[in-house]
């Protein structure tokens, strides 16, 4: 069978699967709706966690800018590793013994302040419509290529299925959904890869098959890869890249503390019973993130290897099928300079092929030319991850709104049913915009996903660290941490991405750290003024203190202390 028909089949079915769990999971009351009533086993949360944490980012674009980036690339990898083990260990068993259902709830509760619930409100709101417009654009891109429809069409198809269980079930149908939509997509990651490492190494693991020696007996897959390159113009696969140490140290720093503070995966740790399960479930998800992550750098290699071979200086009357397949999406393209009919890939004016490097990862089965039903696999995955996180980033904004705008600061008396209800029309209206803004999508949303990263690192992780961890830090201090670290950083990035572009490098950078890195010093920032403002304006009342201690404090230790 042909790749459309095979991807017909294995989409439809996981689709079906998706609907069918949000019908049997429905959401009946608030605490369904925002916590699935605190009821998730820990090792379902640990899957839910992970699929919620691996979006179409993880699935689609990391093992591509590995690919393209070489050792550079492995900032991001150790960014939104170090930012998951931040939240797991630092974080989610404190937020879940708190108790309560959203981000701004802590922020509020916390700091005594409607002020700090509106701004973390806003914070969350903006930080999710980011992610999830660029999600359901993921969506677009793989049905029209692989289900040979229109972008617009392929968007809206996503939004129906997305709507559907996200409005349904809330919480505890998303919860379930992502659960089969992990399995999904870490079979339709790891498979191809296998499969690929077998062929190009002999060895079945590709985690191993990335440093072992290449089956044709041409020596190590990284030393033909690091010749390749050389010999392209490129700088070695494994060599230093054109970013200084220090700004692949401040993104790395950023994307950890950036992603630590992203609500819609703290929020899924308020899913489960216990706070013991808390800690539990987020050592499941570990374990199966770890299982993509530790293979994204095997698939980036593989990918690469396999590009270059298969297309430089071939002639484009031979050109393999997958070229033309993906031609067609207009994410990579030739342009015949010299027109003598043959593919240059070089790193210099000569250069004729122009490559998206999201493409690598789905494109990497047809590459090596794996059967077609594996093919479609990759794209049901890619579905899979991008539709996951778009339902825990639309959950995040409904309950911003119903929850933390319209309950606690507009309407305190709404009643149960109605906060529900609309809780359900904004994930409706939050639906609609983020396909509007897949279909048409902004010329900067690339560019705002830096912003997003850097308002999170700069605002919610310091505020929401330092809240569990300082009985000292008052409302006065974090709020003022909070605006300092957001106008820093976004002034910053405003500047280099949109007012000033054309300065936008290494010469005009504040020590040399781009627009993507500069959310550390936000936090930096955020930390300073906090501290400084908090010793000089008053305590934070005696039964915040105590809140806090109790977060703190495991329960019976404070007996267990006093009878020795």
């Amino acid at each position: 069978m042909s790749i459309l028909v095979w991807t017909w089949i294995i989409v439809g079915l996981t689709f079906a699967l998706y609907i069918g769990i949000a019908v049997w999971s429905r959401a009946r009351s608030t605490g369904d709706f925002y916590v699935a009533a605190k009821s998730v086993h820990p090792v379902a949360n640990g899957m839910a966690t992970a699929a919620d944490w691996m979006s179409a980012a993880s699935f689609i674009s990391m093992a591509g800018i590995i690919s393209f980036m070489g050792r550079d690339g492995a900032m991001y990898l150790m960014g939104w590793t170090g930012g998951y083990v931040l939240l797991a260990m630092l974080l989610a068993p404190y937020l879940r013994k708190f108790g309560k259902y959203t981000v701004p709830d802590f922020v509020a509760e916390r700091y005594y302040s409607k002020v700090a619930r509106v701004i973390a409100v806003i914070c969350a709101i903006f930080i999710s419509f980011t992610y999830v417009a660029g999600q359901m654009r993921g969506v677009g891109i793989v049905f029209a290529r692989f289900l040979e429809v229109d972008i617009t069409l392929g968007v809206i198809i996503g939004m129906a299925i997305v709507f559907f269980y996200a409005v349904m079930g809330g919480m505890k149908g998303i919860t379930y959904t992502q659960v089969a939509q992990y399995c999904v997509l870490i079979v339709a990651y790891l498979l191809p890869a296998i499969f690929i490492s077998i062929l190009v190494t002999g060895n079945p693991i590709p985690q191993l098959g990335f440093g072992s020696q290449l089956a044709d007996g041409g020596g190590y897959l990284l030393d033909k890869l690091d010749g390749l390159h050389q010999e392209l113009g490129f700088a070695a696969y494994t060599g230093r890249g054109a970013k200084s140490m220090i700004d692949v140290f401040m993104i790395t720093v950023a994307l950890m503390v950036g992603t630590a503070g992203l609500p819609h995966v703290i929020i899924r740790f308020f899913t489960v019973p216990k706070v013991r399960d808390a800690r539990i479930s987020a050592g499941w998800a570990l374990l199966f993130i770890a299982l993509l992550y530790t293979t994204a750098p095997a698939v980036a290699a593989f990918a690469r290897t396999n590009m270059i071979q298969t297309l430089n200086d071939k002639p484009i009357a031979s050109a393999p099928s997958w070229f033309t397949n993906w031609e067609k999406t207009g994410l990579i393209g030739w342009e015949d300079k010299n027109n003598d009919g043959i593919i240059q890939y070089r790193n210099n004016a000569e250069n004729e092929l122009k490559v998206d490097r999201d493409i690598m990862v789905l494109a990497n089965p047809e590459i090596a030319n794996l059967p077609n039903w594996v093919v479609a696999l990759v794209a049901a995955g890619g579905l899979a991850a991008a539709l996951s996180t778009a339902a825990g980033l639309l959950l995040v904004i409904s309950t911003s709104i119903a929850h933390d705008l319209v309950k606690n600061v507009i309407k305190p008396d709404t009643s149960e049913k109605s906060e529900l209800m609309y809780a359900r029309v904004a994930a409706g209206f939050a639906v609609i915009l983020a396909g509007y803004l897949g279909i048409y999508p902004p010329g900067f949303v690339a560019q705002v996903v830096a912003f997003a990263f850097g308002l999170a690192a700069a605002s919610f992780f310091p505020a929401i660290i330092m809240g569990i961890f300082s009985k000292k830090m008052n409302k006065e201090g974090a709020l003022s941490g909070m605006i300092v670290g957001i106008v820093f950083t976004a002034a910053y990035i405003i500047y280099f991405k949109f007012i000033n572009p054309g300065a936008n490098n290494a010469d005009h950078w504040l020590w040399g750290i781009s627009p993507e890195g500069i959310g550390t010093i936000g936090m930096i920032l955020n930390l300073i003024v906090s501290i400084a403002v908090s010793r000089f304006t008053p305590a934070p009342p005696q039964h915040i203190q105590e809140l806090i201690e109790d977060i703190r404090i495991p329960r019976g230790a404070k007996e267990a202390s006093h009878t020795h």
